[in-house]
Order: structure tokens, then sequence, then C-alpha cells
């Protein structure tokens, strides 16, 4: 048998990390399993992510896309929707405008692995109309004035948190199912640089718990409960996501209420599936119905086999 090459490797890390046939605990057996698919079928659709973290970090940041960076990394795909530079303090910025060129690293080697097919960037719709309808969602009422996560450095971490996260709990949803040392290794190197971008916003967000969002009278800890449960809620797939403050009955060996890091009753990770992750993405809380992010839905042909209404 032949020893796995380094980018055979990859590709199947990069596979089995969004692609595990695990069932995980939920309220409808079914909602929350991951189907079968091809190696390259599972990276095409990784890109999707990579494309959308990466485009609203750096229009956050510096008021401009990937396309200002590397043309071809669109690969024809139209340019992001409404994605504008937000009023940032100058240490968050120069962390976020980090994490979009992390996101580029990603995405040209999931490009590389792929042998250089990709897909074409989708349409994304990162107006601050799509941020407005989600907070409305998760807050049960208008909003008044519309929620901008442009408006300040607040407001934009509030906006982009369940971001990396998403990404986060997809490669913890792989971990038990990798076969060699080295895929290993490598899913560890990525989890860990997505679980970084996760730490960070969120203690970013803790250090503000407890300070009022102008003009909703509502804190940041309270903000994040609410997204956190909009987040669930789309999931379908219980409780994942967890606000920064909480309940002791929800924190740490039952001891604490604080909860920079989002994690079980045993302190231990949350995972997601690819399901999962598009009921949120696209606002609706169907992997068959796009909206939100995804006004026209995840390119590549698992997201389109949902779409046409096939099961993967």
């Amino acid at each position: 048998m032949r020893n796995p090459s380094f980018f055979s490797t990859l590709f199947l890390v990069v596979a089995l990390v969004f692609n595990s046939s695990r069932v995980v605990v939920c309220q409808i057996l079914g909602q929350c399993r991951s189907g079968p698919a091809s190696d390259s079928q599972v990276v095409v659709f990784a890109t999707n992510f990579e494309y959308f973290e990466g485009e609203m970090f750096l229009w956050g940041a510096l008021g401009r896309g990937m396309d200002s960076i590397d043309p071809t990394l669109a690969r024809g795909g139209p340019p992001p929707i409404g994605a504008q530079r937000a009023n940032l303090d100058p240490m968050v910025r120069n962390i976020i405008e980090e994490f979009g060129y992390e996101e580029i690293g990603q995405l040209k080697t999931l490009i590389q692995v792929s042998g250089g097919l990709g897909i074409q960037r989708p349409l994304l719709n990162l107006s601050k109309d799509v941020f407005s309808d989600l907070f409305d969602k998760a807050a049960g009422r208008r909003l008044s004035p519309p929620f901008d996560p442009y408006v300040d450095t607040i407001h934009f971490l509030l906006a982009v948190n369940l971001f990396p996260y998403l990404g986060y709990t997809g490669l913890v949803e792989a971990a038990p199912v990798l076969l060699f040392l080295e895929s290993r290794r490598l899913a560890a190197k990525l989890l860990s640089a997505e679980s970084g971008q996760n730490a960070v916003m969120r203690t970013l967000l803790y250090e503000r718990a407890n300070e009022t969002v102008e003009p909703y009278n509502m804190t940041v800890a309270e903000f994040t409960n609410l997204i956190s449960t909009l987040a669930n809620q789309l999931g379908k797939c219980g409780l994942k996501d967890e606000g920064v403050v909480v309940p002791r009955s929800l924190g740490a060996e039952n001891r604490t209420e604080t909860n920079v890091l989002a994690t079980d009753a045993k302190s231990l990770s949350y995972n997601r599936t690819i399901q999962e992750i598009l009921r949120i993405l696209y606002g609706t809380g169907s992997e068959r119905l796009p909206g939100a992010f995804f006004p026209n839905g995840a390119n590549g042909s698992i997201a389109r086999r949902f779409l046409r209404g096939g099961i993967i």
C-alpha cells in the first residue's frame, strides 16, 4: 500500500473535518447527522466559509476585500454586497486584519488541495441590513435604530463573533474519525487557528461584558446570549452555543458565571455538522433555503444538492 503524499493527506484531513458520519445529540434524530460525500466535494464546500470569513474581516478592517489582494481567488465570483470598513479601535482593527489574512492563507491551501479547481466565490451579503434582520430576530423585536455592525468596535465584535466559532465546531466534529497521524497533526493546526480566533473574540467581548450597547439599553453579555440562543434555534441540534456570561448551572463545574470559552457540561467543546452550519449562515434554519449571508446559497455540489432537495 502506498504511503499517502502530503497533499493527499491534507485533502483527507479537510474532508474529514467537514464530513463526519457521527451522530450527535439532537432533538430530532437525522437533522444532526453528517451524510456521505467525496473528498473533493467536502473540500469545495469548505472554501465557501473561507470566502465568507475572509471578506468580512478584510472589509471590516481595511475597507477592501480579497480582490484588492489577489483578484484570482474569487475565480470569477461576484464581489460581496454591502461590505464596508468598520469604525474599529486600533488594536481590534489590527486583530481583525490579521484574521483576514489568515483566511486567505487557508483559502489558498484549500484551492491547492483541490487541484486548483475550487469554486467561484459565492454571492455574499455582508450588508448591515442582513445583520440588522438577524439581531432583530435574536432580540424578538425590531431594534431602533437598526443594528449596524460597522458603527463601532462593540457592534462589529458582536456581529462577527459567531463566524470563527462555526468553523471551530466543524473541526471538532471531525476529530474522532481522523485516520493518520499526519492528518491529526494538521487537523490540530487548523483547529488551533479557528479556536484561537474564537477565543480572542470572546475575550474581547467578555472584557466589555457589562458595557451597554448603545442605544439599545442591553449589555454586551445580554447580546451574546441572544445571538447564541438564535444560533441554537437555527442549528436545530440543541445547545451548542453560549454567551460570555451564563447562569452557574451552565458554567464550568457549575462554579462560575464567566464563560469566555463555550463548552458543554464536561467543559468539552461543542461540534456542528455541515447542515447545522448552513442553517445558521442562511438564517432560515434550513440547509435547503438560502438567505442572509448567502442569498443564492453556497457553491459546490454538497450545498447545491441540498438546494435541489437531494439527500447527502
